[in-house]
Order: C-alpha cells, then sequence, then structure tokens
C-alpha cells in the first residue's frame, strides 16, 4: 500500500518550504473550504501534502478551523498518515517550554465542534459511529517520532495528555489549576476534533506538541500571553522541521498494510447502521 503522508502545520510550521516539487491544489469537500489550498509535494522521496491549519496568514480562528473538510480532503488525496503539529502551553513543571510533547492521549473541553463525519447527512457517512478511543493516536507512527526525536537528541517526551479547550482566549487562572490538578500535559486548541475525524477516517494521526508557555496555573513566573507564545515558537518549528524530515522516509520504508486494514475495520465494526 502507497504511503502518503498529510502534513499539518499549526503555528509556525506552515511553511511550504519543507516540500519539494510543490503544487498547489483546492480540493472541494462536502463539508465546504479547506482552511487553505493544500500543497502537494515530496520530502526525502516520500509523497506528501500540506496544510495550514488556520490558513497560510493564520486567520482562521481555532473553532472556525474546518476540520471535516481538512481531514476529508487529505483522505481524498490518498493519505495514509498524517503528521501534526500544535503550539501548546504546559499543565505541569517537567514539561518545559522549547520542548516537544509527543502526545497519545487527550482531554475535550471544546464546546461547539462537531466531532464525527457520521452526522446522518452525507451518504458516505451511513449510521452511527461509535468509534473507541482508548488509543487515540497511532502507537506505531508516534514510535518513528519518539526515535527521530531521541536520535536528533532534541528534548522531547515520548507520551502526553493534551486537554484541548474552545479558545480562542486563554484560560482563566481557577481554569488552569484546575487543569493542572487533572493531570493533564499540555494545553491547546486545535487536537479535538482533529485526531477524532482522522480516526474515523482509517488514517494513522500522530502529534508533535510544541511547548511555549506554563500557561497560567503557576503562581510564580509569567503567565501566557501571545508575544510569550511567538518568541519560543521560532525555534520549536525547527525542531519539529527536523523530526518530520527524519521520520518521514522511516514510515515512508515501512509497510502499513495491516495496520491501516486493522483501522478500517475498527471503524466499520464500531458503526452501527
Amino acid at each position: 500500500m502507497k504511503v502518503v503522508i498529510g502534513i499539518i502545520g499549526g503555528s509556525g510550521i506552515d511553511d511550504p518550504d519543507i516540500i519539494e516539487n510543490r503544487e498547489e491544489v483546492e480540493v472541494e469537500t462536502p463539508f465546504g473550504k479547506t482552511s487553505d489550498c493544500l500543497i502537494k509535494g515530496t520530502i526525502k522521496g516520500v509523497d506528501c501534502i500540506l496544510l495550514a491549519r488556520h490558513g497560510k496568514k493564520h486567520t482562521i480562528s481555532p473553532t472556525n478551523v474546518n476540520f471535516r473538510a481538512n481531514l476529508w480532503a487529505l483522505k481524498n488525496l490518498g493519505c495514509t498518515h498524517i503528521l501534526v503539529t500544535t503550539a501548546c502551553g504546559s499543565l505541569q513543571e517537567d514539561k518545559k517550554p522549547g520542548e516537544i510533547v509527543i502526545l497519545d492521549q487527550f482531554i475535550d473541553r471544546t464546546q461547539k465542534r462537531v466531532q464525527t463525519f457520521y452526522d446522518g447527512e452525507h451518504d458516505e457517512f451511513r449510521g452511527i459511529l461509535h468509534l473507541p478511543l482508548h488509543e487515540p493516536f497511532c502507537p506505531h507512527t508516534s514510535k518513528i517520532l519518539q526515535t527521530s526525536a531521541k536520535t536528533l537528541n532534541i528534548d522531547h517526551h515520548n507520551t502526553g495528555t493534551m486537554l484541548s479547550i474552545e479558545g480562542p482566549r486563554f484560560s482563566s487562572r481557577a481554569e488552569s489549576k484546575l487543569f493542572h490538578s487533572w493531570g493533564a500535559d499540555c494545553i491547546n486548541m486545535t487536537t479535538v476534533p482533529e485526531v477524532i475525524l482522522a480516526k474515523e477516517l482509517g488514517i494513522c494521526y500522530a502529534a508533535l506538541a510544541l511547548v511555549t508557555d506554563y500557561d497560567s496555573w503557576r503562581d510564580k513566573g509569567e503567565h501566557v500571553s501571545v508575544e510569550g507564545v511567538l518568541s519560543i515558537m521560532k525555534g520549536n518549528a525547527m525542531k519539529a522541521k527536523k523530526i518530520l524530515c527524519d521520520a518521514i522516509p522511516q514510515i515512508g520504508q515501512q509497510d502499513w498494510t495491516a495496520i491501516l486494514q486493522a483501522n478500517t475495520s475498527l471503524v466499520k465494526n464500531s458503526t452501527m447502521l
């Protein structure tokens, strides 16, 4: 089975320069417009498709990202894998700004987002899908990201729980302290429903969370701000690009047939018609 890797770039890593042989493609979807045009090309000989989650000029608020259109378009163009980056705040002392967390779990605190393709309105997605999500991120793909980060000597954490809030505002101190007490590792505004929709499509999805700040749960030190996030983001983006460029050829060399078939079977067996 041919491997095609979608890359959804969040803040700081939606630069098409990482793609060679670039070609811009617009995809019509049953769910409306994607965040931006999709950029097809290759990275070290592996077919890749880049999409800027918030648009090229970062004009789309987290709530208004058309997650279903984005994921459907990538699947329609043949993506077997999706690697994403996401800026995030740290909710635990050991997750330091400048480090990368390879996610394996999430907590959903969003409020306004459609989280399924199976909404009863599209013939392609018939029935009700009761999707098991004990393992939302692809462990096989995440393992390759972990290995690349270690090989490159980049400070990272092999696992982590992301708490996704609605945004676009940051948390109050009381909220941040509550989320800290729950034991979540990081906080952002975009993992949900992106990871869920990828799972519904049978795609191997893995995420690099780029820590930029300590949110606002700490009694001492600076609290999260746009200025602080941007000052850390450039360095984080360079680290993430290095990991992606190292991991992508490794992903492309493996046979994913059995894993992708298992993903498809999970969705089929969880759908009530």
